[in-house]
């Protein structure tokens, strides 16, 4: 099994120096480039194509969301995983629009932050029930954002796979699904794949997107 390749993006040499440092003393990593601008990170991820970009959100000439816009409109295999100072940092909602792919604070564990790279490697979503509720929770409250645009239509999913959305939204596991629905895990990554095609979605970050602008869930279905 080949190496996960990575770039990193951020604006603090001494971050990107320390994130390298992990990633080449860890079995199964290889750090591609560092871009200490969006703009630079824009044009690695061109040149290099790697599995996942680690992408600060608040650098100079390009913020992280433009930039993570940019990426997986132009490199659909390229995997964005964004890095906050806060958990519920103000702009992770519109990086999650913008098609990254998670989300991590910047004070995760060395163990968190290798598992996060390979779970968005391996096409997942890196959104624990926990931030999903209150990523949601954040943008519909008072002084919350909302989405752009007309809600998002479910008329093209059936039944099975609208109560398959819904529990994603909710942050369940494929496993959790399927022993929800009574379902084979197969079955239940069945469903998975025609959201995703039906939906034009990349991965579960953009399905649980789906869910709430399509207003198929709501925090306080997600409590």
């Amino acid at each position: 099994m080949s190496d996960v390749s990575v770039l990193l993006a951020d604006d603090h040499a001494l971050m990107r120096e320390s994130f390298r440092a992990l990633l080449d003393a860890s079995p199964g990593f290889t750090t591609v480039g560092e871009a200490g601008t969006g703009a630079e990170a824009v044009r690695l991820a061109g040149e290099h194509r790697p599995d996942v970009v680690l992408m600060d959100v608040r650098m100079p000439e390009m913020d992280g969301i433009e930039a993570t816009r940019r990426i997986c409109a132009e490199l659909e295999s390229v995997r964005v995983l964004m890095l906050t100072t806060f958990d519920l940092d103000e702009y992770v909602y519109a990086a999650l629009r913008a098609g990254a792919s998670g989300f991590l604070v910047k004070d995760a564990t060395a163990a968190e932050l290798l598992n996060g790279i390979r779970l968005v490697a391996a096409g997942e979503a890196l959104l624990a029930p926990r931030v999903t509720r209150r990523l949601i929770a954040a943008f519909t409250g008072p002084g919350g954002g909302s989405p752009a645009g007309p809600p998002v239509g479910l008329d093209a999913i059936t039944d099975r796979e609208r109560e398959v959305l819904e529990l994603i939204a909710k942050g369940l596991s494929n496993t959790e699904i399927a022993e929800h629905l009574y379902l084979g895990v197969g079955t239940v990554k069945t469903h998975i794949g025609r959201l995703l095609s039906k939906l034009g979605a990349r991965d579960r970050a953009q399905l649980v997107i789906t869910a709430y602008e399509s207003g198929l869930v709501s925090p306080r279905g997600l409590a």
